[in-house]
């Protein structure tokens, strides 16, 4: 899953080399420019070098705001990005955490939408593992009386992620078949409720039946333990041997070119992500050829700033959606800003279920 940069954070300095141990968050209002807790990743590495320590709080550009954060969602970028492997290195010391969902403390003379005391939910690029981040105004978006600030946190990039995928890229139509791998994890879950709402026919894929009954619960219709059957035949049977119409693939790995083999004729297979790791996959290119389909790369940042009218239009039918009850995001585990390394380490493992949310308030 790629997300564009939003801004250029602001270089975090470290005001003391002390790791606090391990402890709930502090509540503690923070004054622009004072000091607040931060996760600071300080060279690139494994999520257990993250120590949390005091930083200076943001100081905001005229197109910025100030956001209290009350809770930030940890995303795979976040694994990326602290190890160096990510397209965006911020500079030393910088803090994960690419969205979060808070309360306005200032707000920028250009900013003109906003107000301080509104709730919004944004994307930051990173430093949002913090008490405080700085946010473009045009990435902030007033929260939806349906959502808490968890759900919030948990909303923007998997559902906006989704919802490009299926709406501008695939062109899903009602009763198409949607194919979901990677089923249970943030985007995966997104896309079985999306597709569901679209008027889909959803399976959903995953690698163990734990895994699978989070799909279910979601609103998938059949669904696939790739770990104990063919992943291609299973397919076959589901659906007569006609193929799926639409593939959504945020995992890459051994499944690509398989899922690639089950499509249907005018098929559109979406590259999302590589959660699972290892070599990027590749496809011999007679297939597309052979199979009359389409092979679609998936980068909604990129999406959002070119097309933000568009990406508006997005969230605001995902709003309606989740206000009449047909989007339930998972929050399946919260964790403090101290055990933040272990949040991004959980999701680095593949060992999460629908969302993690570092709870900053």
């Amino acid at each position: 899953m790629l997300i564009a940069s939003p801004r250029s954070a602001p270089r975090l300095k470290a005001l003391s080399s002390r790791a606090i141990p391990c402890r709930a968050a502090s509540v503690r209002p923070v004054e622009q420019g004072k000091a607040m807790k931060a996760v600071l990743c300080k060279s690139f590495g494994p999520p257990e070098s993250l120590v949390v320590e005091d930083a200076p709080s943001p100081q905001i550009k005229p197109s910025e705001i100030l956001l209290d954060v009350h809770a930030a969602g940890v995303n795979f970028p976040d694994t990326l990005m602290i190890e160096g492997k990510y397209q965006f290195k911020p500079p030393f010391p910088f803090s994960p955490g690419g969205e979060a969902a808070g309360v306005v403390a200032a707000v920028g003379e250009k900013v003109s939408h906003l107000k301080v005391g509104d709730r919004v939910m944004a994307l930051t690029g990173w430093g949002s593992f913090a008490e405080q981040v700085a946010v473009a105004g045009s990435n902030a978006l007033p929260i939806p009386p349906s959502m808490d600030f968890a759900t919030a946190a948990a909303f923007s990039m998997t559902y906006g992620t989704s919802m490009h995928a299926l709406k501008q890229r695939a062109s899903l139509q009602p009763g198409e078949t949607l194919l979901v791998l990677g089923a249970s994890g943030g985007v995966g879950l997104a896309a079985v409720e999306i597709g569901k709402a679209v008027g889909a026919r959803v399976i959903a894929a995953a690698s163990s039946a734990e895994k699978l009954e989070v799909a279910r619960n979601a609103g998938a219709d059949e669904l696939i333990n790739y770990s104990e059957v063919s992943l291609k035949e299973r397919l076959k049977e589901l659906t007569g041997g006609q193929g799926v119409d639409v593939i959504y693939d945020p995992v890459g790995g051994k499944l690509f070119e398989e899922a690639f083999r089950s499509i249907a004729w005018n098929g559109r297979m979406l590259v999302v992500g590589f959660a699972a790791g290892g070599d990027i996959p590749a496809l011999p290119a007679n297939l597309p050829l052979l199979k009359g389909a389409a092979l679609i790369g998936v980068f909604w940042g990129a999406f959002a700033q070119r097309q933000p009218q568009d990406n508006a239009a997005n969230f605001r039918q995902l709003f309606a959606w989740h206000a009449e009850g047909k989007l339930k995001p998972l929050v399946s585990q919260r964790f403090t800003l101290e055990e933040a390394g272990q949040a991004i380490a959980t999701l680095g493992q593949r060992k999460a279920v629908g969302k993690l949310v570092v709870q900053v308030r």
